[in-house]
């Protein structure tokens, strides 16, 4: 069975779906992005949650307000936080190095 993992920021337009897209064509890992602001391109809800088993964060903040929403969902369900600030654009490469370094031993273990 696929990790899936979910990748989550605040406005869903930079960070987190850059995250989605670099980590789509891992083998056994399957991708999803949301944020959690009310303007954000996909808005994080109930199911994608449950579909989870991993959490990516780019921010403390949005860890906080994960379980300020989600709390009871969230058990069992693993949240790891990158503290990666929103300073970089869609595909930035440097955004892309960041990511593989932090996010790549999450999806090896």
């Amino acid at each position: 069975m696929a990790l899936r993992v979910l990748f989550v920021c605040s406005r869903n337009r930079l960070r987190s779906p850059s995250a989605e897209a670099v980590f789509a064509s891992v083998p056994g890992v399957e991708t999803d992005s949301a944020g959690l602001a009310p303007d954000a391109e996909a808005i994080l809800d109930a199911a994608q949650v449950d579909w989870a088993g991993l959490i990516v964060v780019m921010e403390r903040q949005h860890k906080v307000r994960l379980v300020r929403k989600f709390g009871a969902q969230l058990k069992g369900r693993r949240v790891v936080c990158l503290d990666i600030p929103d300073r970089y654009g869609y595909m930035q490469p440097e955004l892309v190095a960041l990511l593989e370094r932090k996010v790549g031993p999450l999806l090896a273990g």
